[in-house]
């Protein structure tokens, strides 16, 4: 059973950064395309940048410019730098593959606020 474990959020300040990193149970990356979600209070969980294996990216609308997405197979691992953070941005975030393959991980808190 592939366990994925997100880490990093936090509380910031609008504009300010943060970086999620993502973990896999086993290597499951250098075979899939990945991607980080969100779910924000009441909403549905959002699709939020995707990263293929060959390293191509692509973001939704709402992140694109501030937001980059990255992997390192070696490691297990996905990650989100999220810059000029904006409130609307507050939501648990998590990682899977682009097609929801696994099993959702507890996801990391992301609050922006002043």
């Amino acid at each position: 059973q592939v366990q994925l474990v997100e880490s990093g959020g936090g509380l910031v300040q609008p504009g300010g950064s943060l970086r999620l990193s993502c973990a896999a149970s086993i290597n499951i990356f250098k075979f899939y395309a990945m991607a980080w979600y969100r779910q924000a209070p009441g909403k549905q969980r959002e699709w939020v940048a995707g990263i293929t294996s060959g390293s191509s990216t692509s973001y939704a609308d709402s992140v694109k410019g501030r937001f980059t997405i990255s992997r390192d197979n070696t490691k297990n691992s996905v990650y989100l730098q999220m810059n000029s953070l904006k409130p609307e941005d507050t939501a648990v975030y998590y990682c899977n593959t682009d097609q929801a393959r696994y099993p959702w991980g507890q996801g990391t808190q992301v609050t922006v606020s002043s």
